[in-house]
């Protein structure tokens, strides 16, 4: 999963940020109003943490202008303030839900996965391919019924194929979506998760899930859609 953290408070940001990756997240950080709304437009993010008292744009426009590109992402408001009338004017203005400061990382989280399986629950709960089933809820991974033990950023990159199934996925796509900005020019941390992702998935079955397209990418099931 992938967050955007706006936050200009540094000291703040950086903890959240690096307690979140510890999480398992992949967490892009912005520290300001007018970068925050840049990343937002720009890439896809499954959540936005987003703080009210920016430099320049301030947390209420960027989420505005979140909203008027009709981006369905949720965004989750970190403020000091805490009238009833602030709250009601952030949720009116389309935010998902509302932390008031200070706070602990252990509220956040909590507040961070229940709007994520909020938004699990209106898709796909679980996904089936033949003999391999992932559950997006409880992020249980099975093959021929039995459990599969991954690492947080395995099962991220595992439940991305697999939403994606029977589409080619470039490294650069990957790398968006799974990790954050900082590996950016690391597409070789992709290869090295696939093989672990193989040992555990593909290993001992003579059908195999993953399967790499020369050029392009890996796919993730039979067909693939180019």
């Amino acid at each position: 999963m992938r967050v955007l953290l706006v936050e200009d408070e540094e000291k703040l940001a950086n903890g959240l940020a690096h307690n979140l990756r510890a999480e398992g997240f992949a967490v892009d950080l912005t520290f300001d109003g007018e970068s925050g709304k840049n990343h937002a437009l720009t890439y896809a993010y499954d959540i936005v943490i987003l703080d009210v008292m920016l430099p320049g744009l301030d947390g209420a426009e960027v989420l505005k202008i979140i909203r008027a590109q009709n981006r369905d992402v949720p965004v989750l408001i970190l403020t000091a303030r805490d009238s009833i009338q602030d709250k009601v004017k952030f949720f009116e203005a389309g935010a998902d839900d509302y932390l008031t400061k200070p706070f602990s990382f252990a509220e956040l989280v909590v507040r961070v996965k229940a709007l994520l399986r909020r938004r699990v629950s209106s898709q796909v709960d679980i996904i089936q391919i033949e003999d391999f089933e992932l559950d997006r809820m409880s992020h249980i991974v099975k093959r021929a019924k039995k459990r599969i033990d991954l690492s947080n950023k395995e099962y991220a990159l595992l439940e991305y194929l697999a939403i994606n199934s029977g589409r080619v996925l470039s490294r650069s796509m990957i790398i968006e979506h799974v990790w954050d900005q900082s590996f950016e020019n690391l597409t070789n941390i992709v290869d090295v998760y696939i093989r672990q992702l193989r040992t555990k998935i593909d290993e001992g079955h003579e059908n195999k899930l993953i399967s790499t397209v020369r050029g392009s990418g890996y796919v993730f099931g039979q067909e693939a859609i180019f």
